[in-house]
């Protein structure tokens, strides 16, 4: 059986940045994707994302790389996990958001996830925060 493999995040303008974590990823085992939620965004960010939600989703979806694409839980931002249930929580390379506690929370969780960081693809060029502030 395959694994099932978790990956987050805000994906706000999609580039190929972000098609190279989903297709790391996909490569470890079935890709359900989850979108932050645009409040959860704007906390995180410090600024409202270009794009809502549903057309994040939208993006993500029609890019035919995950089995499931999910938005995120607003009050608990670990249950989606514990719903879930993966094998693999994959991380990008300079994902900080709610990974700090990640390894407690799984435990705590009573869920037996790897976590792995993927890794970077042309990070000077495509990354988010530099590609939306111009």
């Amino acid at each position: 059986m395959r694994k099932k493999v978790i990956a987050f995040g805000t994906f706000d303008k999609v580039h190929p940045g972000h098609i190279s974590y989903l297709e790391q990823a996909k490569a470890l085992g079935d890709l359900i994707v989850v979108i932050a939620r645009d409040k959860t965004a704007e906390q995180v960010k410090g600024k409202k994302p270009i794009q809502s939600e549903k057309e994040r989703k939208k993006e993500i979806e029609k890019l035919n790389l995950a089995k499931q694409v999910l938005l995120g839980m607003l009050n608990d931002k670990y249950k989606v996990i514990e719903e879930v249930k993966p094998d693999i929580v994959a991380l990008g390379y300079d994902q900080k958001s709610f990974t700090e506690h990640l390894q407690e929370e799984l435990k705590k969780r009573n869920i037996k996830a790897k976590i792995v960081r993927l890794k970077p693809f042309k990070e000077k060029v495509y990354k988010s925060s530099k590609l939306n502030s111009k």
